[in-house]
């Protein structure tokens, strides 16, 4: 599926969320559905579950995994769910696509993304090679970045796990630094400057994760989605403050959910997710989408046609401009 059909077929699943009713949030509950399986990534917001931040917000809200079987995208579809974490590059896509969004509140204030290759190698050097990416998206940068370098990757779709380049199969694969970065590392994959292309540090630093909302509903619960939002921040920052108690409330997380990682792995997720979450000028968690950060991601998704038009900062944000 090409990234021009994934984006369509995103505007297709979000327009069934405007067009279905509000009804799973009629009592007032917010389903929250992280964009993947149970692990570290999410950690805040299972904290504030856990340590009652959300229920001290006055707020009640539900964590429902997404699975296989029913993703992110399709729990949207279904109007079983209001709020979901989604990297900026995503944003852009759905709301160029026709469904506006507000993002309420930013964790990540890094790039996390970067390109291994095999036996060494430069990926800049490595013209027309064979590159792993995700079936489900994630890939804007780096489909830029190729096009940009005239490297003219063939890129091979993979679900979720790193298989395909250890057994040989790709040349290289897109990895994120907290997660398939450690599951190469523990496959025994040699890692070093030379083989491993980080994004954020050629001029591609552009924010991921996010927590999002349609603007239909953000409209009509504001002060719901703001204490959403505040208590969420709360549980990020204790968690940075209390990393191993965090830890064991993201493995009961983990062993519901039946994934298959270890506590090793989730130790390492954490504290990565946690220093892509400093930006880099202020070494502070800001917990704000940067402007400058939109218009990059914008102007060069618009100019490698994975948008019709450039999104605006003020179009993801809470006091939208007019159009």
């Amino acid at each position: 599926m090409t990234f021009m059909r994934q984006a369509a077929y995103l505007f297709f699943l979000l327009v069934m969320v405007v067009a279905a009713p509000l009804a799973a949030a009629s009592d007032d509950t917010i389903v929250f559905t992280p964009q993947w399986t149970a692990q570290a990534q999410f950690t805040g917001y299972y904290v504030a579950e856990a340590k009652g931040f959300y229920r001290e917000a006055g707020v009640k809200v539900r964590i429902e995994h997404p699975s296989a079987t029913q993703p992110a995208m399709s729990r949207l579809r279904a109007n079983e769910c209001q709020a979901t974490t989604l990297q900026l590059c995503q944003a852009l896509e759905i709301v160029d696509g026709g469904i506006p969004l507000v993002n309420i509140l930013q964790t990540s204030m890094n790039n996390a993304m970067v390109i291994v290759s095999a036996r060494d190698k430069d990926p800049l050097t490595q013209k027309g090679a064979r590159v792993g990416i995700w079936s489900v998206g994630f890939g804007q940068l780096a489909i830029c970045m190729s096009n940009k370098d005239h490297l003219d990757y063939q890129w091979v779709r993979f679900a979720q796990n790193v298989n395909l380049f250890v057994s040989g199969a790709l040349d290289a694969t897109l990895a994120m630094s907290y997660n398939e970065y450690y599951q190469l590392l523990q496959a025994g994959i040699q890692m070093s400057d030379k083989n491993v292309y980080r994004f954020c540090d050629h001029g591609y630093n552009v924010q991921e994760d996010g927590v999002y909302m349609t603007r239909a509903y953000y409209n009509q619960h504001r002060e719901q989605a703001h204490r959403f939002a505040e208590a969420s921040r709360k549980g990020w920052e204790w968690a940075a403050q209390h990393p191993e108690e965090a830890l064991d409330i993201v493995m009961q997380y983990v062993n519901k959910g039946r994934i298959a990682t270890n506590r090793v792995l989730q130790r390492l997720m954490l504290t990565e997710v946690l220093r892509l979450q400093a930006d880099r000028e202020s070494g502070k968690r800001e917990f704000r989408l940067r402007p400058d950060m939109v218009r990059q991601a914008s102007r060069m998704m618009h100019e490698n046609k994975m948008l019709s038009r450039e999104v605006t900062y003020e179009e993801l944000t809470e006091n939208e401009s007019p159009q």
